[in-house]
Parts: C-alpha cells; sequence; structure tokens
C-alpha cells in the first residue's frame, strides 16, 4: 500500500508544478508561493475543524519536548521545535522551482530534483539523519542504481547554470520538509503537521514577498485569473503533504523518492501528450531506466 501512495504522490506533484508554473506565470514567483500556500492553508484548516484537532494545544504540549529524536532512539518522543520548520524548507523548495520552471526544460527540473533527492536519501538512509531507520547502502545494489542514474541523465536536455543548481538543491529541501513533516506527525497527526507546514510556510512566504516580490502585483492589483485550475497547486500540496506523512515513516527514504520519481515521470508523459499531443522519448527512456534500476534493486532487497 505503502508503495501505491508513493506513486500517487508523484502523480499528484507532476501535476501540481504543471499548476505552479501557470500560478507563477499569471502573478510572478513570490506572489505564486503565497498564494499556494494561502489556498493549501484555507484546505486543511477545513480538515482540521471538521476532524475537532486543535494545533495549537498540541504546539504548546509538544513544544516542552526537545530535539533529541533528531538522532534517533525514540521516534515517539515529543516533538521538537525543530520539526515544525518543515513548512519553512518548502517555500524554499517553491521558490527554487518556480525560478527553475520556463529557464529549464519540465524533465530537466524532474531529473535534477531526483538527483538531489537521491543523493540526500542515500546520505539519510545510510547515516540515519534525522531520526530515520539506517538503510545502509549494498554494493549489490550498483547495478541498479547505475541504471537509474542512466535514466536521470537521459532526461537533461539543456542547461542554465542557476535553474539547474537550484532545481537539484530543491531535491534535497524536498527530502528534508517531508522527513521533518512525517517526524512531526509521527508525534502529532498528519493533518496537524500539515496544518503547520502551511501555516509556517505562509509566514515565511509574506515578508520574502514583500522584500524581493513588490514588483510582481500589489493587493490593489489582484485579479483572478479565468484559468481557475492554476489555483488548485496548493490543494494538491496538501494532498502531497498528507501522503507524505503516511509513507515517510513506512519505507526508505531513497526508495520513497525513486517511486515518486516514477509517479511524476510516467504522469508527466501522459500530461505532454493530452497537451501538447507530443511523445517525449527523453521521458519515457529515462523513466523505464529508473523502473528498471528500482526494480533490480527491490528485488536484490527482498532476496536478502
Amino acid at each position: 500500500m505503502y508503495y501505491f501512495l508513493s506513486l500517487l504522490m508523484g502523480v499528484l506533484i507532476s501535476v501540481m508544478v504543471a499548476f505552479n508554473g501557470g500560478l507563477t506565470a499569471e502573478y510572478g514567483m513570490y506572489s505564486a508561493t503565497v498564494i499556494i500556500h494561502v489556498v493549501g492553508l484555507a484546505l486543511i484548516v477545513v480538515i482540521v475543524l471538521a476532524r475537532r484537532e486543535w494545533p495549537f494545544v498540541e504546539f504548546f504540549k509538544s513544544s516542552k519536548g526537545n530535539n533529541s529524536s533528531l538522532l534517533g532512539d525514540d521516534t515517539k518522543s515529543r516533538a521538537g521545535f525543530v520539526f515544525y520548520l518543515g513548512g519553512a524548507i518548502g517555500v524554499l523548495t517553491t521558490i527554487f522551482l518556480n525560478f527553475a520552471f520556463g529557464r529549464i526544460s519540465v524533465s530537466a527540473i524532474l531529473a535534477l530534483g531526483l538527483f538531489g533527492q537521491s543523493i540526500t536519501g542515500l546520505v539519510i538512509d545510510q547515516y540515519g539523519l534525522l531520526g530515520m531507520a539506517k538503510h545502509p547502502f549494498a554494493k549489490r545494489k550498483l547495478i541498479g542504481l547505475i541504471l537509474i542514474i542512466a535514466g536521470i541523465v537521459s532526461m537533461i536536455s539543456n542547461f542554465e547554470i542557476i535553474a539547474v543548481i537550484l532545481a537539484f538543491v530543491s531535491g534535497a529541501t524536498i527530502v528534508i520538509s517531508r522527513t521533518l513533516n512525517a517526524k512531526l506527525a509521527d508525534t502529532t497527526s498528519t493533518n496537524i503537521s500539515t496544518f503547520y507546514n502551511y501555516i509556517v510556510g505562509l509566514v515565511i512566504s509574506i515578508p520574502v514577498f514583500l522584500i524581493l516580490g513588490s514588483n510582481e502585483i500589489s493587493l490593489m492589483e489582484f485579479t483572478l485569473s479565468p484559468n481557475w485550475y492554476i489555483y488548485l497547486g496548493g490543494v494538491l500540496g496538501v494532498c502531497v503533504v498528507l501522503l507524505g506523512n503516511i509513507t515517510v515513516m513506512k519505507i526508505s527514504a531513497f526508495y520513497l523518492t525513486l517511486l515518486i520519481f516514477i509517479g511524476q515521470v510516467f504522469s508527466g508523459v501522459l500530461i505532454d501528450i493530452v497537451i501538447s499531443q507530443e511523445l517525449s522519448p527523453r521521458n519515457l527512456i529515462g523513466g523505464v531506466l529508473v523502473t528498471l534500476g528500482l526494480s533490480i534493486n527491490l528485488i536484490l532487497d527482498r532476496k536478502n
């Protein structure tokens, strides 16, 4: 079930990136970041109230704890302050991806993001960082890893150095944000963790907009776009965070990253066919190579 949920996350992320890209084109990078968090926060507030959960009560309870569980041991210990920073790191992810969108191809963004996620996931698995279980890398899985890297490289067709770097770094911030959110969910609930992801993200994104995005749009100039679907990125983001809170603690960070990517690649191919009536051979080949490499490693793990 957790593997399927990871694939579903990838599908939702692929659609979300397209919607957020349209929102960025309409309003600008920093304005879009604020709108995404406002929409996401509104949705999760409704969910939390409907389920009669009280996030601020949980915050005052858990804030009495400490951050020791970051280094391991008791995953059920009270959440420390650092677990509430997933939303702040998520703002960086949104800004990085919005910056890269339009400067390099979507396939390159996905591939570089996966590379950043894979490296971060391997490091977290190897050393059990952020309180996660250790999953040491075995040499027997090198063949699968080589296929995965080949799939990633095959999807990159053009470069703009800053966009390339930020797309890669976004992969690392995705894994860290996702892990912190999941650790918070483990000590509170998936809904409360998602609530704090968006409220912290909004608190951070507003001053960033005021400082860096003041030339994009003012409140008095704001008008709704007739392309209503571009506002759904925040809704899909809530779904992705909720699914991440469920799955992150159940499978390794490396496999979670690759399963999400497979969902992204093949849904991205379908979206390209629907929108542009074109099939991207590079994306398809890359997706097949990544899937093959992942399958080999999963088989080796199961045999072991």
